[in-house]
């Protein structure tokens, strides 16, 4: 594997499970120094003893991505990173009558105002050292309307406009900022729903669910020297769409 990432840091949210565990495994083979993100200090541990396996430098660092206050003290301690990774979220599906208030702000709070504040933290910082990458983790859901998805859905396509935004803000200084659209995927969180979701790999023209290296290696190439002239894009990792007919 290349070490086209070697003296650079990347700050993964959600890092412990998952797309984002697999996304610091995938970034610190290619030489990057890991942030892990989360709040399961015994799952952290975990990512943190198969990243320095691999010879990289790795640190936990917990916060609630709900609370605006630890999002920042989150930025803060995580000093200067090069590379951002905003893959935390949260997805509970209900139709708009059946929803609360609760839930719409959980969703607001986490898939939404934690990755603006990280970036309106980090970003300056990436720019005054002429250089850096943010991936934004999105969904099929931002454009493709589902069943219960609404709150989910809403949230991932404003995640996608704010990344054609900052990459207009920040590319001019060196900073490209991207999406990456992930398809459904088999993780601890997709896990809850049971054998239910394996059909939501069938509706997909590969016919299968993804496993997270495989949304993580379209991440790292998203964040390394390959992708160096790509810039407000959403790259769509959902594994396409079946013909019809």
């Amino acid at each position: 594997m290349s070490q086209d990432l070697a003296h650079r840091t990347a700050l993964v949210t959600g890092a412990t499970a998952g797309i984002g565990r697999a996304t610091a495994l995938a970034l610190a083979a290619r030489g990057a120094d890991i942030i892990v993100h989360g709040r399961d200090r015994e799952r952290a541990a975990d990512t943190l003893r198969q990243i320095e396996a691999m010879g990289a430098t790795a640190r936990f660092e917990p916060a609630d991505l709900s609370d605006p206050a630890q999002v920042i003290a989150l930025a803060e301690r995580a000093g200067d990173v090069d590379i951002l990774v905003n893959n935390a979220g949260i997805f509970q599906f209900a139709r708009t009558a059946d929803n609360d208030p609760a839930t719409f702000e959980a969703h607001i709070a986490v898939n939404l105002r934690a990755p603006y504040l990280l970036v309106q933290a980090l970003a300056p910082g990436m720019t005054a050292r002429g250089h850096g990458a943010i991936i934004n983790i999105s969904s099929g859901a931002a454009s493709t309307p589902g069943h219960g998805s609404g709150i989910y859905g809403a949230t991932k396509a404003a995640l996608e406009s704010l990344t054609r935004v900052w990459a207009a803000e920040y590319g001019p200084d060196g900073v490209r900022v991207n999406a990456v659209a992930a398809g459904p995927t088999r993780t601890e969180g997709t896990a809850a729903y049971g054998p239910a979701f394996e059909s939501a790999g069938q509706a997909v023209a590969l016919k299968r669910l993804a496993d997270p290296e495989e949304i993580a290696g379209t991440i790292a190439f998203m964040a390394s020297p390959e992708a160096s002239y790509v810039n407000g894009a959403t790259l769509s990792a959902m594994g396409g769409q079946p013909a019809l007919g």
